[in-house]
């Protein structure tokens, strides 16, 4: 059982900070690790099972799973205007930068360089999301069966190409009925 956290409700203002903070220093799959530091180990905001139960939900809800994880803890912990302060913080430096970085892209991409400039960044975005994926599973995962449900999830949908929701709503009963088992 994990221990409860004893902090302080945040204000609006530090949820906006703190995704502002992570926008600005996180782009794409490696987000949720940021997440996961800043408001679980950092910040004490939310315990890991809280953490986890909003990555599942991040995952399996309709657009991208850091944008939708902020909009989970601002929810979790301040309610719907919790939900708009992460939201507008995670994504107000982003687009902006999205922006302006789109229109010099157009004016350097056949630079020597930037290519391989690109596939640098999305290598260490993968290897973010890998980190986080097993450190998670590592806390989270406590037995032989659970571990090949999500090693199945995985390699499903990871190495096999299939599309994650089919992928989840089949496994779901398994899961399910290993945890009634348990």
């Amino acid at each position: 059982m994990e221990p409860k956290h004893e902090t302080a409700r945040p204000s609006l203002a530090a949820l906006a900070w703190v995704f502002m903070s992570i926008g600005m220093q996180s782009f794409g799959g490696g987000m949720s690790a940021w997440i996961w530091r800043e408001v679980v180990l950092s910040r004490r905001w939310l315990t890991e099972g809280q953490f986890v139960g909003g990555m599942a939900l991040s995952q399996i809800t309709p657009g991208a799973n850091g944008v939708n994880l902020a909009v989970f803890v601002g929810t979790t912990l301040r309610g719907p205007a919790g939900a708009l302060a992460a939201l507008a913080g995670m994504l107000l430096v982003p687009v902006i930068a999205v922006l302006v970085l789109g229109a010099a892209f157009t004016e350097v991409r056949d630079v020597p360089g930037i290519g391989s400039a690109m596939a640098g960044l999305g290598a260490a975005a993968i290897g973010m999301t890998a980190a986080n994926g097993l450190r998670m599973s590592r806390n989270n995962i406590r037995d032989i069966p659970g571990g090949l449900v999500m090693a199945t999830t995985a390699a499903a949908v990871g190495i096999g190409g299939l599309p994650l929701l089919p992928v989840l709503l089949a496994m779901l009963p398994v899961s399910l009925l290993l945890a009634w088992r348990r």
